[in-house]
């Protein structure tokens, strides 16, 4: 069957943090008083996020959202500092984190990976909608923006909106539905094995990973030899 949409994860796919995690959070907890090793930060931080619940809040009003992701980070940001030092203490812990959380909704706080803006391109000029599935939060849609990206999809799908996270099959189902496509003619691109490329599987999409390409420019040949072959 025919190709018609491309989707991708965000964070690890489609875009990367500018800086790494650890050097911004010892940065900005400097700033508010306490040194603290940015390694042991990244390390604390990327174990903290595997470990954390999803970034869904079904039964929750629409209007709540915001607030309850912005509460979610706020448990990541202070269980990240406490598994890097117990014993740190900060002047204000709600300033510090108000800090990093404007941070990360700045464009600045991110890059497109390599080959995306040509990837996005090249998919459309082949005929195919594009979008992203992701689990992050309400600042993704202006990061995107921020980045250029955000004219050369179709859709973005949150959690906040589906009321599902990867790897649930429901995200993934409303983003095809919003573009009116199937799913047996859809590819996702993402970088986690679990949530991405079995999540997508299950939900009956192709799969690819992202780590398996150079750049993320090699897609679009990639998913021709895959039409001309049959198979993902």
């Amino acid at each position: 069957m025919r190709l018609r949409a491309v989707l991708f994860d965000a964070v690890g796919t489609l875009i990367e943090t500018a800086r790494p995690v650890g050097d911004v959070y010892a940065e900005i907890a400097r700033a508010h008083g306490v040194a603290l090793s940015a390694a042991r930060l990244d390390d604390a931080f990327r174990r903290i996020l595997a470990q954390a619940p999803p970034l869904v809040f079904p039964e929750a009003p629409g209007d709540r959202i915001p607030a309850l992701e912005r509460s979610w980070w706020r448990s990541v940001v202070r269980s990240t500092f406490l598994a890097t030092d117990g014993t740190a203490r900060f002047r204000d812990f709600e300033s510090l984190f108000a800090d990093l959380y404007t941070h990360y909704a700045a464009p600045t706080a991110w890059r497109a990976r390599p080959g995306a803006h040509d990837a996005l391109l090249r998919l459309r000029a082949l005929g195919a909608a594009t979008g992203v599935v992701s689990n992050f939060d309400g600042r993704l849609p202006g990061i995107l923006a921020g980045l250029g990206l955000a004219e050369r999809l179709d859709v973005v799908m949150l959690p906040g909106e589906a009321r599902a996270a990867k790897p649930d099959a429901r995200i993934f189902a409303l983003a095809l539905a919003r573009l009116g496509v199937d799913a047996a003619s859809a590819v996702y691109v993402g970088d986690d094995h679990a949530r991405d490329i079995e999540g997508a599987r299950a939900a009956g999409l192709a799969a690819i990973e992202a780590m398996g390409l150079a750049t993320l420019a090699d897609l679009p040949a990639r998913l021709l030899d895959r039409e001309r072959n049959g198979s993902a």
